[in-house]
């Protein structure tokens, strides 16, 4: 057995309580984000506003695709939204 394997074998267990704890606690978790971004956002003067707001649109997306992990209720977006708009066919 590889190490990746390995380690995947190790990790399975985790997988699973992550994503549980997740579904039950997803507003607690998405208002933390929300609070954290704010405080960073107010301690840097906003001089990293879109950063901070970049980042906590991909952990809030990350967080809802754990959550709702194969139940096809997931709303984050897999990519970053871009500027351009789409191609049209």
């Amino acid at each position: 057995m590889g190490l990746l394997e390995n380690l995947k074998a190790k990790l399975a267990p985790a997988k699973g309580k992550v994503s549980d704890f997740a579904q039950r606690h997803e507003d607690k978790v998405q208002h933390g984000l929300d609070r954290a971004a704010k405080a960073v956002d107010e301690r840097t003067k906003g001089k990293y506003s879109d950063k901070i707001q970049t980042g906590t649109g991909k952990a809030k997306g990350a967080m809802d695709r754990i959550a709702h992990k194969g139940d096809g209720t997931a709303t984050g977006d897999s990519a970053p939204p871009s500027d351009s708009p789409p191609p049209t066919t």
